[in-house]
This record gives C-alpha cells, sequence and structure tokens, in this order.
C-alpha cells in the first residue's frame, strides 16, 4: 500500500502565509466546524466522503483536516485507494496555531 503523505501544522500554515492556494477538506462534524474552522477549508464530514467523491478533482491534492489526524487520516487512506491524491495535517486542529474562522 502507498504510504501516506503527511503535512505538519506548521508546514501548512508556513504554505498558507507564502499564499499557496491549497484545497482544505475538513472532515469532522457540524459541532467541531462550529469552534472554528481554517479559513478557506471546505468542510466535509468524514461519514459523507464517499457520497461526495464526484466533488473531488483526481488532478488536485487535497489536505484532510480533523480533529487529532485520527479521522483524516483514514479518509486519507480510503482516498488513495479510489485514486486520489490526499495528505493528512498530523496533530488536527488541536496542534492548528493559525487562525480559524
Amino acid at each position: 500500500m502507498e504510504e501516506m503523505k503527511e503535512i505538519t501544522t506548521d508546514e501548512l500554515k508556513n504554505k498558507l502565509d507564502a499564499g499557496e492556494k491549497l484545497e482544505l477538506v475538513d472532515v469532522r462534524e457540524d459541532d467541531e466546524v462550529a469552534q472554528g474552522m481554517i479559513p478557506g477549508a471546505k468542510h466535509i464530514r468524514m461519514g459523507t466522503i464517499p457520497e461526495n467523491l464526484d466533488s473531488f478533482d483526481k488532478d488536485k491534492e487535497y489536505i484532510m483536516i480533523c480533529r487529532s489526524g485520527n479521522r483524516s487520516g483514514q479518509v486519507c487512506h480510503y482516498m488513495q485507494e479510489q485514486g486520489y491524491k490526499v495528505r493528512n495535517m498530523v496533530g488536527g486542529m488541536l496542534d492548528w496555531s493559525g487562525e480559524t474562522k
């Protein structure tokens, strides 16, 4: 199985601060997202990823985000098996020190 790519919260913050256009997907539940999301992230709950696969582009890389990095890691494994380019944000929102909205 292909190794899962990861990105740290600091690496992600640096890329966003540098103005990079990234595809961020927050897979947390509604009540978690209400406490704040990384600006520009799309909210697609983990449980609804399979039915939303057609909204993803296989030519783009997506950075998956959850609370701790565990659920987003599971989503990454699943999406990688479906042929998508994904990267897991390790540490999740618990480690995120950047801006939220």
